[in-house]
């Protein structure tokens, strides 16, 4: 993500309860494998302790929606499919979105319960662990974006023409029920009905481009991503867009744009596929199987790294943001995050790419980059937080964030040198390729590979709130 500061409105969010009771039978253990028990609300993340559900792991999700822009209406249907990690007598999902028709679990009805973000789903039978099973949960109505006052505008974002969904940190609970953590990635299936005139794009490939025969003035487009996804990056995009083809790498590279920003993103096909070309040589094999990105004009003030096709605000399409983006594909979104605090392995290592790219084509080095950054006098605000555990409302400081966190990059090129670093960068992808880490790990395979203790290092950098020396 990169973001420009814009004021925000104050808001006030508003839980809701409901809860529909059916007369099934309770949910129970029928042998004596052990006893069957509620899944955790939450999954203790510090800055987010609600965000994602206990006792099942999620391996896809099937979302089918029907959007009707004139009304802003939304009727969907999400069927997840997933796999018990203990004996279950009920669990949760985080859904903060429309009101629910009926869930479902392995094809009979359930109970359920809205209690804030959590929605409390009570099979009619216990869900052993080890097993696999389906929940479907229909609901309709008027999706709402979340609005923080530190964190700004995500979820589902009305646009002029249709709708975007952004949805980093926790906003992909506004749209759809969801494990709604970043260690619980998943594959994806889209099915996206729109008004015919209306382009529909989402993360991963097409299936078709809503070319089948309109139905009532509706198409439905399919799109499918197929490599593991945090939910945060789960995308939908529903306007009048210009969408261009091509293939960069020998893979399909798509972007789109809104007609009223062509001045702005003319070149955004073409600096995708430059962007990509050099980032695959620096950091490895793109780790998904296409391209490319999605302009609109939302409003939030930020570009959005979405897995495979970031989506940028206007007002965010120069070289340098493109760039920033497209490495989130390797540093975020293949290579993720266990825990929010450690944001900076995703910010740091994409702001960084700038760097590198900018050393690389004609810029100021790395280095220089650097030194001007440091020249931040000490006990000054520039260095107030800790970037390896900003808070909550810190997450996505500037300084903090993007700009030290790259200068921890940097730090840790010069202390190893050149040749170990690079070798760092393609073996931290590759190694970590699809799954999610922590500070830990990249501290442990920089030791590993460069053979020194860089503890002192990385605390002086990321856990103190003060100017590291040199």
């Amino acid at each position: 993500m990169l973001r420009r500061s814009s004021p925000l409105a104050a808001f006030v969010a508003t839980g809701l309860t409901l809860i529909v009771p059916l007369p099934a039978v309770p949910a129970h253990a029928s042998t004596g494998s052990g006893a069957y028990v509620p899944g955790s609300a939450g999954l203790g993340d510090p800055y987010f302790p609600q965000a994602g559900n206990g006792g099942y792991d999620v391996g896809h999700y099937t979302i089918r929606l029907r959007f009707t822009p004139k009304t802003r209406h939304l009727g969907a249907t999400t069927t997840i499919t997933a796999t018990a990690t203990e004996n279950l007598s009920r669990f949760d999902l985080d859904f903060s979105g429309p009101k629910i028709g009926k869930v479902e679990v392995n094809g009979e009805r359930a109970s359920y319960a809205r209690k804030g973000q959590e929605l409390v789903v009570t099979p009619r039978h216990g869900l052993p662990s080890g097993k696999t099973f389906t929940v479907e949960v229909s609901y309709a109505g008027r999706p709402k974006a979340i609005k923080d006052r530190a964190l700004g505008v995500t979820g589902w974002i009305d646009t002029k023409d249709g709708a975007v969904v952004l949805a980093e940190p926790d906003g992909a609970r506004s749209w759809f029920p969801v494990n709604d953590n970043p260690r619980d990635k998943a594959t994806y299936t889209f099915e996206i009905t729109a008004p015919e005139g209306l382009t529909v794009l989402a993360n991963g490939e097409p299936k078709n481009s809503g070319v089948a025969g309109p139905r009532g003035g509706y198409r439905t487009s399919t799109w499918e991503m197929r490599r593991p996804m945090a939910p945060y990056l789960a995308m939908v995009a529903i306007g009048k867009f210009k969408v261009t083809q091509g293939v960069v790498d020998g893979m399909p590279n798509i972007t789109a744009y809104d007609p009223s920003l062509a001045k702005e993103f003319k070149h955004l096909h073409g600096t995708t596929a430059k962007a990509i070309t050099w980032e695959s040589k620096i950091f490895g094999d793109y780790p998904f199987s296409s391209t490319g990105g999605i302009a609109d004009r939302l409003g939030v003030y930020y570009a959005l790294e979405t897995q495979g096709r970031p989506v940028y605000d206007a007002g965010m399409a120069d070289e340098p943001t493109i760039v920033h983006e497209l490495a989130h594909q390797w540093f975020g979104d293949s290579v993720g995050l266990r825990s929010w605090k450690d944001i900076w392995l995703n910010e740091g290592f994409a702001s960084y790419a700038e760097w590198l790219y900018q050393e690389q084509h004609g810029g100021p080095s790395a280095e220089k980059t650097f030194a001007e950054h440091y020249k931040h006098k000490a006990g000054s605000a520039f260095w107030k937080l800790k970037t390896g555990d900003p808070g909550r409302s810190g997450m996505f400081d500037w300084n903090a964030i993007y700009v030290r966190g790259a200068m921890t990059v940097h730090a840790l090129r010069r202390k190893i040198g050149d040749e170990t670093f690079f070798t760092l960068l393609r073996t931290w992808t590759k190694e970590n390729r699809h799954s999610t880490v922590t500070t830990g790990d990249l501290i442990a395979l920089a030791e590993r590979l460069s053979g020194q203790n860089l503890d002192d290092l990385f605390d002086a950098w990321l856990y103190k709130a003060a100017k590291p020396k040199l």
